[in-house]
């Protein structure tokens, strides 16, 4: 009886009690794995597919008119380049919550994606990129030259809207010292009794 108590007792664990055990970074190892090869699968499917179909719903809305494509390329310029400039100026106001920052730089990327497109289309050197900038050249006349105009002039709107903004901020706080200033200064003649003469 004893010499069966001397044997060393196997426990087997089930894979899930296993699984549950790992330390966590192995898991967030294993995410991000799985989530940099997904990533670089949707870039390379992106760099095929992207410039082509981006190029040709350009050409559809411009339909080979000069007017059509430099009015829409200031358009996707302008507002494309505004708006996530305005979404990553509120990611980095003080006091925010790394989710909200997380949130809204996500929201930036999402609202500059046409300029992305059409910058991919622009730099890019491969194939689907060279057939997308024939496209545009040949039925969207003027949409990237446009384009980059409006994207200059969002910025410069953007750093002047900033620069007022910071001005009038500063001009009420030098407001409020010269209030104050000028407080204490009525409070001082207040108390100096009156000199008689």
């Amino acid at each position: 009886m004893s010499a069966m108590n001397d044997q060393p007792q196997v426990t087997t664990r089930d894979p899930d009690q296993r699984r549950r055990h790992r330390p966590v970074w192995v898991n967030r190892m294993l995410v991000g794995a799985v989530v940099g090869v997904l990533l670089i699968i949707a870039v390379l499917i992106g760099m095929a597919v992207i410039p082509r179909w981006w190029a040709q719903r350009i050409a559809d809305q411009v339909n080979g008119s000069l007017i059509s494509g430099t009015g829409i390329g200031l358009f996707y310029g302008t507002v494309f380049t505004l708006l996530p400039l305005i979404a990553l100026r509120f990611m980095l106001r003080r006091r925010k919550h790394w989710k909200f920052r997380v949130s809204m730089l996500a929201l930036a990327v999402l609202l500059a994606l046409p300029n992305l497109f059409t910058l991919g289309i622009v730099i890019g050197n491969g194939s689907a990129a060279k057939a997308g900038s024939i496209t545009l050249h040949s039925q969207a006349p003027n949409f990237q030259a446009a384009t980059l105009a409006g994207a200059i002039a969002a910025g410069l709107i953007f750093l002047l809207a900033n620069y007022l903004l910071f001005a009038r901020h500063r001009a009420k706080g030098r407001e409020a010292d010269l209030r104050g200033q000028l407080k204490e200064r009525d409070e001082r003649q207040k108390e100096t009794p009156p000199s008689s003469a």
